[in-house]
């Protein structure tokens, strides 16, 4: 429904506007509890693990570094998890300030299904699929360069 100028909005559109708040506010609510929850759960596990191998006495090398390899596995996870938790407290934030489901791109709006898969969503679907276009061609430029360079290099 298009804004019209000088025309104050309607009790049933602000309802609408209010109820769409509401759910959203609630998804990236109840996305947060499950990834603080997922958070603490891997710590407490990480810690554990970390201590019952204290306590079971002597380790070979390879048991060692399996350990070492779990543990950096399961604390990048924790890092993946902390920074999903930082892109949902800055969506609460914009859902707060009103500019939530807007493209920082273009300011268009997101769509409902967008936002629902991906309620921290910052771009609408085309300026993410062209922001990644853009990146995977300057990859590609990038390991160009590199080969050259070895190439260059070798030649030497």
């Amino acid at each position: 429904m298009a804004k019209r100028k000088g025309v104050a909005p309607t009790t049933a559109t602000i309802d609408k506007n209010q109820e769409r708040y509401d759910e959203l506010k609630k998804i990236l609510e109840d996305r947060r509890r499950e990834i603080l929850n997922e958070v603490q759960a891997r710590i407490k596990d990480v810690r554990s693990e970390g201590a019952a191998g204290l306590t079971t006495g002597v380790v070979d090398a390879v048991e060692t570094s399996e350990s070492d390899i779990q543990e950096d596995i399961e604390l990048a996870l924790i890092q993946m998890k902390a920074e999903t938790l930082t892109r949902i407290n800055e969506a609460l934030d914009r859902l707060e300030a009103g500019s939530f489901g807007r493209c920082n791109e273009c300011a268009e709006e997101i769509s409902e299904a967008r936002l629902r898969a991906l309620p921290f969503a910052v771009r609408c679907k085309d300026c993410e699929e062209a922001r990644e276009n853009s990146s995977r061609r300057e990859r590609l430029l990038a390991q160009r360069r590199s080969a050259v360079s070895l190439f260059l290099d070798m030649s030497s």
